[in-house]
């Protein structure tokens, strides 16, 4: 039997102050930039749930769905959603924060997939993720379709075979 984790115990808030260096030619910051702060954020999280130097395995759909500008405060809340035998998943909110004018705005939402490794680089087992609230448990349910998705579209599952993705489209 795995060990078991709050999932609370992964969360992470990570703040960053948007300046002219992360920023392209309209003033707001690159979306390169972005990725790379949800990549550690998530990368932080996920190494407080196992102990373990981790990998990035996959990253679902970023979408910008606000630019963020120049001077902003960007706030980054990453918590591990679900483990598997050696991967985690983490789901992360990206605000952004113009402090001035005291608007606060999500920017961006994704769900990075990491895989705990040895020192060699090879996979390693994690604690299981046990969800305390109600929302942790939501994304905890939605996060073994996800995983099916995810492995489908790689070509490593096929989609017969991802049951929990079936239940969703069947009819009575």
């Amino acid at each position: 039997m795995r060990k078991q984790k709050p999932v609370s115990e992964s969360f992470v808030r990570m703040t960053e102050l948007v300046l002219p260096n992360d920023t392209n030619t309209l003033n707001n910051l690159m979306g390169g930039r972005m990725m790379h702060l949800m990549d550690v954020a998530a990368a932080i999280s996920a190494q407080r749930h196992s102990n373990r130097i981790v990998v990035t395995a996959s990253v679902d759909n970023v979408s910008f769905r606000e630019g963020i500008k120049l001077g902003s405060v960007v706030t980054l809340e990453a918590q591990v959603t679900r483990s598997f035998s050696s991967s985690m998943e983490v789901h992360i909110d990206v605000w952004a924060e113009d402090i001035p004018s005291g608007t606060k705005i999500k920017s961006n939402e994704a769900f990075f997939t990491f895989v705990a490794v040895d020192q060699s680089g090879r996979p390693i087992d994690v604690p299981e993720a046990v969800p305390e609230t109600a929302a942790e448990s939501r994304l905890y349910d939605d996060a073994l379709r996800r995983r099916q998705l995810r492995l489908v579209l790689a070509g490593r599952l096929k989609p017969q075979e991802a049951t929990e993705l079936k239940a969703l489209f069947e009819l009575d």
